[in-house]
């Protein structure tokens, strides 16, 4: 175990590496963060701050020199900065771990190669690929780039063939994989830890909704059966073990009309829609990353009310004038969470906020009355 006291390196300086400074802190744990922005939000809250870039190797040494273990906060690290990393001290999650999560087409082998559900999917490495492929599954389907890709970015849908070659060249004209179109029930999400000696928890399942393929509220917990949370419990710590994660793993689910699941995408990481657990549940998914990647005992997952958690985009913002904070507050049990991220950006995450319910619908009812509110407030 890598006791209190010691220091985390976090590689990634945005929200979910400040976010994880800041439960590790009350823990006892010193943190450095290592990004090549020099705005990352995370440098506030770090003991140390390290700008370079990732390819940077005498950076890099001297960042491993100074900490005891290395965690991430996201996918988009070279895998080389891993490994580099690798040789000197531990790093959670490890190089194989990230190696598969930041590629669709290494994540969609991997899951299609073990046995788990996904949608049908095919490797694109040409135009006449895509074409070929796209007549066999038939329209719609969904182009995306086979690496570092996130909330929608780096993915074309394409309803006819007349869309084919606009959707190649957006993306580059690279690599990509092409899914099957699904209908499907629902969107959710499991985010499961894992520490070195193979201990594991799960937290509870979170429903999501989607707005412009970005997260808008999740509601905890999911309004589905509890044979069907179950079996989505089983499915991620599955898959969490045959990766042999180290650290917090996320499972991007579908819900069929059938009650079956897909599995959509895999994250390394604490997660958007795991943001709920700061506040409704015995220990975070940040504090339960810190003690996963140390090899601690892990927390418990208990879910202490039924919760609804709103992203706050940088649409929210009127010329970068912020939103009624009165307004939210009035709530005497809202929990507003804003990440110091600067500048606001048409769909950049700049904080999120949860309230709670005697039920699952009477908490996400709450939620998007506030949410209507906050943003009919800016639209006047």
């Amino acid at each position: 175990m890598i006791p209190p006291g010691s220091t985390i390196g976090i590689l990634g300086g945005g929200q979910l590496g400040r976010m994880i400074a800041l439960a590790g802190r009350r823990m006892g744990y010193r943190f450095h963060v290592y990004d090549p922005s020099p705005t990352a939000c995370a440098a506030s809250v770090a003991d140390h701050f390290v700008n370079a870039e990732y390819d940077d190797t005498l950076a890099l040494d001297a960042f491993a020199a100074g900490v005891d273990v290395v965690t991430l906060e996201f996918e988009n690290v070279p895998i080389e900065a891993l490994q580099q990393l690798e040789c000197l001290l531990p790093v959670r999650p490890n190089s194989h771990t990230l190696g598969i999560c930041q590629n669709r087409e290494a994540e969609k082998n991997f899951l299609h190669n073990g046995g788990y559900p996904c949608a049908p999917f095919a490797v694109i490495d040409s135009f006449d690929s895509l074409t070929t492929t796209f007549a066999e599954f038939g329209a719609p389907c969904v182009l995306k780039t086979a690496a570092f890709g996130y909330d929608g970015k780096g993915q074309v849908k394409i309803r006819s063939a007349s869309d084919l070659k606009p959707a190649w060249e957006k993306l580059g004209e690279k690599r990509a994989v092409l899914e099957k179109w699904i209908q499907f029930e629902g969107e959710f999400s499991i985010i499961c830890a894992r520490n070195r000696r193979g201990e594991t928890a799960v937290f509870p399942i979170a429903e999501n909704i989607h707005t412009h393929h970005i997260l808008d509220i999740s509601v905890v917990p999911a309004r589905i059966e509890p044979s069907a949370k179950a079996e989505a419990e089983k499915l991620a710590c599955a898959i969490m073990d045959d990766l042999g994660t180290v650290g917090l793993l996320a499972v991007e689910l579908f819900y069929m009309q059938d009650g079956s699941w897909l599995v959509n995408e895999l994250a390394p990481r604490p997660h958007n829609s795991g943001h709920y657990t700061y506040d409704a549940c015995i220990t975070s998914q940040f504090e339960q990353h810190v003690r996963a990647v140390c090899d601690a005992p892990l927390g418990s997952t208990e879910l202490i009310r039924p919760v609804a958690m709103v992203n706050l985009l940088g649409n929210a913002w009127h010329q970068q004038q912020p939103p009624n904070w009165e307004m939210l507050l009035r709530q005497p049990d809202l929990k507003l969470h804003l990440y110091d991220k600067g500048e606001a950006k048409p769909d950049r995450k700049m904080g999120h906020f949860c309230v709670f319910g005697e039920t699952s619908f009477s908490a996400f009812e709450r939620a998007k009355r506030l949410r209507d509110t906050l943003l009919q407030n800016i639209a006047e």
